[in-house]
């Protein structure tokens, strides 16, 4: 793999810890600014919205221009916005730049997906979103439990500057190691986006795009409430709550690992032998949420299953979206964070409701995980049972890298 989508990567890693510090940091948001934890879940649910409009926004804007200055751009954008908002003390205010910081993060993601399937053989697609996406997983491991551990003890404003700070060299790294070549041929030509757009109509790539984006709910619903499961449900005291993000980020880079070396050239058996094991491990975890033991376990387990099918997924967007070179980056970016978007807000729904006993008003957003996968599997199932069409078995063909 080239030096030049490691640079990428880092660059990943660094917004990808923003987007994901703050299931670390809802409590400490919340108390500062005097909002339930539901409310500032959705400043999860902001970052994603501004991921889902401005990935195709941005890369329409950005796919005149270099791709080196246009990701340089979008770095610049993203450490502005997170300095205004560890300044200021209004929701509303946080709740904005939330949304400026996913712009500047869609564009750099849509235009930085694109740039990394062309860094690489057109049959090793999968293998480069597996680097990508490496510096999102590093980010869960590393960067998200970084940030709770200096919530905790410094303020959860701490962690906005550090991540601020974070972008700096992945700043530098892009102008260095990517090159400045010229946008492509045909960019400025208005019938060439048009028809990248018309790509859309595939109903292949709607249904990859449909599936990415209920895994990814699932995954998100979770995720961006496990701090009150720890603290609640399970009883253990906050210092935990970076040890569970640490597992679950393990877990996610051994899952996208793992189906980066496959999902090029069988991405069927990844999706068939991950989906039923992610489906009954949400339900697991709510009920099994109270012993700590198996919290940790399923944890992991979890974050590799979820990562494992989430970039699978990714990765049949870029192949079915073949026919859109410079937006295909930009769907896969929106289809992965409509999921994000939905997943909070379905999951938040859910919390306080302690029908089955003080300690299981956490577990709702994990029952919304299971119900989410659940449909994504029916989906699937239902797409597989009536695709036997002979032109949809040439799609499928086509699609298939050589």
């Amino acid at each position: 793999m080239p030096l030049s989508l490691y640079s990428l990567a880092v660059a990943v890693f660094a917004m990808g810890t923003s987007e994901f510090m703050l299931a670390g940091l809802l409590p400490g948001i919340a108390a500062d600014l005097g909002v339930t934890v539901g409310t500032a879940g959705t400043l999860t649910s902001a970052f994603a919205i501004g991921m889902i409009a401005g990935a195709p926004l941005m890369a329409g804007l950005a796919r005149n221009r270099p791709p080196r200055s246009g990701l340089f751009v979008f770095v610049l954008v993203f450490v502005a916005a997170h300095v205004a908002g560890a300044a200021t003390s209004s929701f509303p205010v946080l709740f904005a730049t939330r949304i400026v910081a996913a712009l500047a993060n869609a564009g750099f993601l849509a235009v930085a997906v694109t740039t990394a399937a062309t860094l690489v053989p057109a049959n090793h697609k999968g293998r480069a979103l597996a680097v990508l996406l490496s510096g999102t997983t590093v980010a869960t491991v590393a960067g998200v439990p970084g940030g709770a551990v200096l919530g905790t003890l410094l303020g959860w404003r701490v962690t906005f500057w550090a991540v601020a700070v974070l972008c700096v060299p992945a700043a530098v790294g892009v102008l260095r190691a990517i090159p400045a070549r010229s946008a492509q041929a045909g960019g400025g030509d208005g019938r060439v986006l048009r028809s990248e757009l018309a790509q859309l109509k595939n109903r292949r790539l709607i249904l990859v795009m449909l599936l990415g984006a209920l895994v990814n709910a699932a995954t998100f619903a979770s995720f961006t409430f496990l701090a009150p499961v720890v603290t609640g449900a399970a009883g253990l005291d906050p210092l935990w709550i970076p040890v569970v993000l640490v597992l679950f980020g393990v877990g996610s880079f051994v899952g996208v690992t793992v189906a980066g070396r496959l999902s090029d050239r069988h991405p069927g058996p990844v999706l068939a032998a991950g989906g039923p094991p992610l489906l009954i491990g949400w339900p697991a975890l709510a009920v099994m949420a109270a012993e700590p033991v198996a919290l940790l376990i399923l944890v992991f387990v979890q974050g590799a299953l979820s990562f494992a099918l989430g970039s699978t997924l990714i990765t049949r967007v870029l192949y079915e979206a073949a026919g859109a070179p410079t937006m295909a980056g930009s769907y896969a970016t929106a289809a992965l964070n409509a999921g994000a978007a939905a997943g909070p807000l379905l999951a938040a729904a859910t919390l306080g409701d302690a029908t089955f006993g003080e300690r299981a008003a956490e577990l709702g957003p994990l029952w919304v995980s299971g119900l989410l996968v659940a449909i994504a599997l029916l989906v699937a199932l239902l797409s597989a049972v009536f695709r036997h069409g002979p032109a949809d078995r040439g799609a499928a063909q086509r699609a298939e890298p050589n």
